[in-house]
């Protein structure tokens, strides 16, 4: 939930008092940054030094509020092109050294500015550092930013944070997805059709697909096996999105209908967990979970390892030292994450179905996973012949 003053002047806003408020009662002094007033969500940390722009816009950091924690944030201001959605989802913004002045050729305006104009509360001027220790060592945890007016005493404070909703059992998906479908046509020549169910997807995703002559039907969280097959489709996808995979039985039902006519699929990322679950397997939360562009994650089908781009806080629960028998054939765990053996991605034996935890549509880079989406165009190809 967020309160603020909507078309405030971003600068005289700065000279405003800004308190963060974490859940176990720590507390962050600062300045207002972007609009004036309150919000809460999950704290939690993203370390890409670069791509904050995608970062704000990603329906997966709904009702989140982000700590970046490279140190100077807005350099390149904001554009018109870089948007994942049509808008940005964050429900807070934490930085430590706004930059004064935006110096980019792409630039249109400045990011506190565009904060001020959707609404979006945040704080600067503190020390982001000991907060993402704090986040590592207690977990990402319920926070609130409060400025200017909003500002009360700190008891008053901790106290409306604890009263805020868990991120453990919400479910936010169909928040974020379309409610009508649309289609990404190919570029050049279509090669195949993709139904993609929309659990908070990015702009770049059915783009990396058109690029591959994919023509990408997004249709809403809510479609049905029936909708998805009205495309006729050459392969399914799911995407990322926000919340607790656990309260995604819809999508889950959906995917085991997908399995069950052994079309060729591909997940990603809450696309993954929903894969996880379909299979059987459980979903769990992280402590802080993985979210920025440098995670080293190795496929397992090769060997290769791969820096990646994350934006998640759960994950699933399989086996990494076996092959496990499912409804659906044999699985495997495909990826992993070297920092700590995170399950990153699955696959079946048996038919053409996988998904990773990750973001290889990754608009900021790294691009190292790029190869995923010429995989999901293998199956398809191998499936049509």
């Amino acid at each position: 939930m967020t309160t603020s003053t909507r078309g405030s002047s971003s600068q005289r806003n700065k000279a405003l008092p800004a308190v963060l408020v974490l859940e176990d009662g720590r507390t962050f002094r600062g300045r207002a940054y972007g609009a004036v007033g309150e919000t809460f969500g999950e704290a939690v940390f993203s370390t890409g030094m670069t791509g904050y722009q995608e970062t704000l816009t990603d329906p997966s950091y709904d009702r989140q509020i982000v700590v970046a924690t490279a140190p100077q944030i807005g350099n390149t201001g904001w554009n018109d092109e870089d948007d994942e959605s049509g808008r940005i989802w964050v429900s807070g913004y934490v930085v430590r050294d706004p930059a004064r002045v935006p110096s980019n050729w792409r630039a249109k305006r400045a990011l506190d500015d565009e904060l001020v104009a959707q609404g979006v509360v945040g704080i600067s001027g503190i020390d982001t550092r000991a907060l993402t220790r704090h986040l590592r060592e207690r977990g990402s945890m319920r926070a609130g930013i409060f400025s200017g007016e909003a500002i009360a005493p700190e008891a008053e404070l901790v106290g409306r944070v604890q009263a805020q909703p868990h991120m453990k059992g919400a479910s936010l998906y169909e928040e974020v997805a379309t409610k009508e479908a649309y289609v990404v046509p190919a570029i050049g020549e279509k090669r195949f059709t993709v139904a993609a169910v929309d659990l908070g997807i990015k702009g770049m995703t059915p783009h990396r697909m058109a690029e591959r002559g994919i023509e990408v039907h997004v249709l809403p969280a809510t479609a049905t096996a029936d909708e998805i097959y009205a495309v006729d489709p050459d392969g399914v996808f799911f995407s990322n999105g926000p919340g607790d995979p656990a309260t995604a039985d819809g999508p889950v039902a959906l995917m085991q209908a997908v399995l069950e006519r052994r079309t060729p699929l591909f997940g990603i990322c809450f696309g993954n967990q929903i894969l996880g679950r379909a299979l059987g397997f459980g979903t769990y939360k992280l402590k802080y979970g993985h979210r920025g562009i440098n995670q080293p994650v190795q496929d397992r089908t090769t060997g290769k390892v791969e820096v990646t781009a994350h934006n998640h806080g759960f994950a699933v629960d399989a086996p990494l030292d076996k092959v496990s028998e499912t409804t659906f054939g044999r699985a495997e765990v495909s990826h992993v994450c070297l920092n700590d053996n995170v399950v990153e991605g699955l696959q079946l034996l048996d038919q053409p179905a996988f998904s990773v935890q990750y973001h290889p549509e990754a608009a900021a880079g790294p691009h190292d996973a790029a190869y995923l989406f010429d995989r999901f165009v293998s199956l398809m190809e191998g499936q049509r012949a």
